[in-house]
């Protein structure tokens, strides 16, 4: 399949125009690409152009991960295959990292030595408990945990040492100094809990053009049953449940100049959009870049998200993250006190990099599924409404990943992930109000939509947004406001068949 795409595919969604933004982008960042020809250049902006035929699927639509894209029968599993153009060799890595991430970790001393190091606080046991079958989390429902939900802790800079540490990118915000940066619910035997999440629902009707009334469940966030002492009260709680796991490795081979191409901080064009670059220090090297992963965009690599969850999430310390004791703070006493998983033999972290090395691998190739239903009239119509709508302005239809990707399977790759990978403001409705980098409180980056509509099929749910408060894709596009209040608009203003015809659109993506 690397043959028959090689020669036909052109590079990434960029018109590679000057952007408004030059001096605000690190000297090291591209902002033109780099890897390619002028003649694959050429092709590059021929191929990523949005497209105005709505009569019939775009050449290559089908394949909306590229090469790498699974035509394994729909099911539950849909997003937990591996890319189809990786190697024989690397389906065993895959294979092996997929081992690691279905793992249940233990509390220490244990007979089990490999596995031991949980906690001493965390919020799940393994990767696979909060991204569920690879893919969407949920908010707590009923008598259900919120092991795919959590809550971010964070306050704003406030004095000027702390307001030229996140200028100079060398924080995102400031932790809870009791809690840290995300409220753990669970602890291993002998220590407590921090608390347990708990939101309330308030339901607002909304009045559609046609008159249909839909009504959005808002939503309110608070903490019970705090175990060390109360919350320091500029502490902002964020709610974020687990996105779907699906082409990260082809995310992070987007060239960053066809991310930055799409960026207009100022709306310089008046177009209503300015969304932004997150720019990040890489955790490894130091240097500035392009954060692209996250609801914030506030990390730069697959590994490094990869570390940062095995820390917060259950507690396992990595070469990235050296912290034995997971997000204990020093006021968590006890926590700290409490043995680790280090094995001498194995290394000075619970997690070493033959551990990192395939979880990161298998996280890199996770396939994207196959469009369904693509020659559909009623989707081919939706998709029309879609881009008419402006939605496209933000969910960038498809880009062409970079030539020089480490590994083949990710290289010169076509790929439809309907993102610009951007920050934009969402309006007060989605407002978490906590700062992240260069994210304000209203600002998210725009999430890809590619296999948004096996959410049901893989998941068992249908709840949306960073919080999923949205029960159907539906009131997801009506949450959106700030920047995406025009489309949000037109949504709302279309006759009812035409709005069916949008949504069926994105469930076949």
């Amino acid at each position: 399949m690397t043959s028959l795409f090689g020669g036909l595919l052109a590079g990434s969604a960029a018109f590679v125009s000057a952007i408004a933004l030059a001096g605000d982008i690190p000297p090291g960042l591209a902002t033109t690409r780099d890897d390619l020809s002028e003649k694959d250049l050429a092709r590059v902006i021929a191929i990523t152009k949005p497209t105005t035929d709505f009569s019939k699927p775009e050449q290559f639509e089908l394949m909306q991960g590229g090469a790498g894209t699974s035509r394994k029968r729909v099911n539950q599993d849909s997003f937990s295959q591996s890319s189809a153009n990786i190697t024989f060799e690397e389906e065993s890595t895959f294979k092996l990292g997929n081992g690691i991430f279905r793992k249940v970790w233990v509390s220490a001393p244990s007979s089990t030595q490999a596995s031991d190091g949980l906690g001493p606080l965390f919020n799940a046991r393994a990767c696979q408990n909060c991204h569920l079958k690879d893919g969407r989390g949920h908010p707590p429902e009923g008598a259900g945990d919120s092991t795919s939900m959590f809550l971010r802790l964070a306050r704003a800079a406030e004095t000027e040492e702390e307001k030229a540490a996140v200028a100079d990118h060398n924080a995102l915000n400031f932790p809870d100094p009791v809690y840290g940066t995300q409220l753990q619910e669970l602890a291993v035997p002998g220590l407590a809990g921090e608390g347990r999440m708990a939101i309330s629902y308030q339901e607002v009707p909304v009045t559609l053009g046609d008159g249909t009334v839909v009504s959005l469940r808002k939503p309110g966030y608070s903490v019970t049953g705090l175990g060390y002492g109360p919350l320091d009260p500029r502490t902002t709680l964020s709610p974020r449940v687990t996105p779907p796991m699906i082409g990260l490795g082809l995310i992070e081979q987007i060239h960053p100049a066809d991310i930055l191409a799409h960026a207009d901080p100022d709306d310089s064009d008046g177009d209503g959009i300015s969304g932004k670059p997150q720019i990040v220090r890489d955790g490894k090297s130091g240097e500035l870049t392009l954060g692209r992963f996250g609801w914030k965009a506030q990390t730069p690599t697959i590994r490094e998200q990869t570390a940062t969850a095995f820390n917060g999430d259950i507690g396992i310390s990595t070469p990235e993250v050296p912290k034995h004791s997971g997000e204990c703070t020093d006021a968590e006493a006890a926590c700290l006190a409490m043995p680790n998983g280090v094995q001498d033999r194995l290394g000075p972290v619970e997690a070493p990099d033959p551990i990192m090395d395939l979880v990161t691998f298998y996280s890199q190739n996770l396939a994207v599924p196959a469009r369904r239903d693509m020659d559909d009239k009623e989707v081919l119509h939706g998709k029309q409404l879609f881009y008419q709508s402006g939605c496209a302005s933000c969910h960038t239809p498809k880009f062409v990943t970079r030539r020089n990707a480490p590994n083949k399977a990710q290289s010169f790759q076509l790929i439809w992930p309907y993102s610009d990978f951007l920050l934009h403001d969402m309006g007060d409705g989605l407002a978490d109000g906590q700062q992240v980098g260069e994210a304000t409180g209203n600002e998210w980056r725009t999430p890809p939509l590619w296999g948004i509509g096996l959410t049901k099929t893989v998941n068992g749910h249908t709840f949306f947004l960073h919080d999923g408060r949205a029960r159907n894709l539906s009131e997801a596009i009506l949450w959106h406001g700030g920047e995406a209040g025009r489309s949000r608009d037109a949504f709302a203003a279309l006759a009812r068949q035409d709005r069916d015809a949008l949504i069926k659109f994105l469930e076949s993506l």
